[in-house]
């Protein structure tokens, strides 16, 4: 099926469908509560930009950039740019030890509901087999369907598959090569680089960053966002995604039809699939009651009223491999999946997996760790809303993105609520010691809930429950070993 014969499926699809191409159609359409109740999900960025493994994934964009360290480096390592393109790095990427089963299993056991591959990121490569796109790991590269492969292993081991499309930026992705004597100016692989748009603007990396904003200086072309839909349709219908996580730019005033198309398109397939799926997005490209909103490494700093995410990563440095990255501890991703859940939110977490198809040593670690703290604790997490206050203490977060890469410094005294089935969860942050003192839980007069039975999560036992006018004090029968939260089951009377 070639573009033209795929946007006439788009058009037809959506006229005999539920859902129509504008807000007032696809307002309403519920978070799923499969959703809601998975709290934990795996992020994936594993593509060509692992190859190089320097910097970040954006290492394409920048290698093309004179003066740029990925540039220097490029020129360093693997020659001038003119000589040794992006495009050069495929039959590098081989994938040689990838096994789908392999990393579906270290999800699973980390204790993780979902799984979201990177379907293509902002350097266009497709991780799956496309028909409208030649560029795909199914043709070159692995010469395997990467996403296929993932979707049915995330079957077999009962983890729910979503997938994410970073394409709307692959329009001016590449730009920085328009600057210099390099392939990206070579028609022959116009397909691949895109329409690499450059203006004035984007010569100021500071200015850059302008393009998130709704009027933005860069404006898709109409060839541009007929390509962009079709592709994601294809994608959809190809990969089936359970959630469809959409990077930036999308809120671009110029996607905002093309959008409502995606939405609908996507939404009535899964009629068809008898599947409850959502979208993910930023910024404010869907109205709230569209789709669900997503944080990009960072959170909120109170209880949402409807359902909301937080994507982050393990490593530090870039959502994909590179041979330096740093790493957030086990402890830190704990405290933030708690801190986020007691807030009526999701956490999808990000490996950046090696070119050959491994996960770092570091990230596996960090899962493994994850998993044994769930298995204990996950009663507290999975399945839970937030209690009439997320917690307390002085910790909390900062207000938006790209706000976590430290470590929140919780104290004894900070602790975050959950609540389900008649029991509230209350989780220490940082045990200090076997005494635990929960001030939102003293004694307040006629008005006051009842408490009932006191039980902790774990090889602990307590030996001693005193309520006050003061806090609910709790004793174990030891202080914890480990630094990581204790969660403390309260039952509702």
């Amino acid at each position: 099926m070639d573009q033209k014969e795929y946007l006439k499926l788009i058009d037809d699809t959506i006229s005999n469908g539920k859902y129509k191409a504008d807000w007032q159609s696809l307002s309403g359409h519920k978070t799923p509560s499969w959703y809601t109740e998975a709290k934990l999900g795996i992020f994936i960025h594993w593509g060509i930009y692992s190859v190089p493994a320097y910097a970040c994934e954006w290492y394409p964009r920048w290698m093309y950039c004179p003066g740029a360290r990925e540039y220097e480096f490029h020129k360093e390592h693997f020659g001038d740019p003119k000589d040794f393109g992006y495009k050069d790095f495929i039959p590098m990427f081989k994938g040689e030890k990838f096994d789908a089963g392999k990393w579906t299993e270290l999800f699973r056991k980390a204790g993780a509901r979902y799984v979201m591959p990177v379907c293509e990121h902002h350097d266009g490569f497709a991780m799956y087999d496309s028909d409208l796109n030649r560029w795909n790991a199914a043709k070159m590269g692995p010469c395997r369907d990467v996403i296929k492969e993932i979707r049915e292993a995330c079957e077999e081991k009962g983890l729910v598959f979503c997938g994410s499309s970073h394409r709307a930026e692959h329009f001016f992705f590449m730009n920085m090569g328009r600057t210099i004597e390099c392939d990206v100016n070579d028609e022959e692989y116009r397909d691949f680089y895109g329409p690499a748009y450059l203006c004035p603007e984007l010569f100021d990396t500071a200015v850059f960053h302008t393009l998130e904003d709704v009027f933005s200086p860069a404006q898709p072309t109409e060839e541009w966002l007929e390509d962009w839909l079709a592709k994601t349709c294809e994608m959809i219908d190809r990969c089936r995604p359970v959630i469809l996580y959409f990077d930036t730019w999308i809120q671009n005033a110029a996607f905002k039809p093309y959008l409502k198309k995606v939405c609908a398109y996507y939404y009535d397939r899964a009629e068809e699939w008898g599947k409850e799926v959502t979208i993910n997005y930023k910024h404010e490209a869907f109205p709230p009651t569209v789709a669900t909103f997503d944080v990009e490494r960072g959170a909120l700093t109170n209880i949402s009223p409807v359902p909301w995410q937080t994507d982050t990563a393990i490593g530090k440095k870039s959502w994909g491999y590179i041979e330096d990255n740093e790493f957030k501890p086990a402890r830190q991703i704990i405290c933030d999946l708690i801190d986020i859940v007691s807030k009526n939110g999701m956490l999808l977490i990000n490996i950046g997996p090696k070119p050959d198809g491994t996960i770092t040593e570091e990230e596996t670690a960090v899962l493994n760790e994850l998993g044994e703290w769930m298995s204990t604790n996950g009663e507290g997490i999975y399945g839970t809303v937030p209690w009439k206050v997320f917690g307390e203490g002085e910790t909390n977060n900062s207000a938006g993105s790209f706000m976590d890469n430290e470590e929140k410094l919780f104290t004894s005294k900070d602790y975050r609520f959950t609540y389900k089935n008649g029991y509230l969860y209350a989780f220490c942050m940082r045990p200090d010691s076997e005494i635990f003192a929960i001030d939102s839980l003293r004694i307040k007069g006629e008005r006051d809930i009842v408490t009932g039975t006191v039980e902790v999560l774990g090889d602990h036992s307590v030996t001693g429950v005193k309520r006050d006018g003061n806090c609910l004090t709790i004793t174990l029968d030891k202080k914890p070993e480990s630094d990581k939260p204790v969660c403390f089951k309260i039952e509702m009377s």
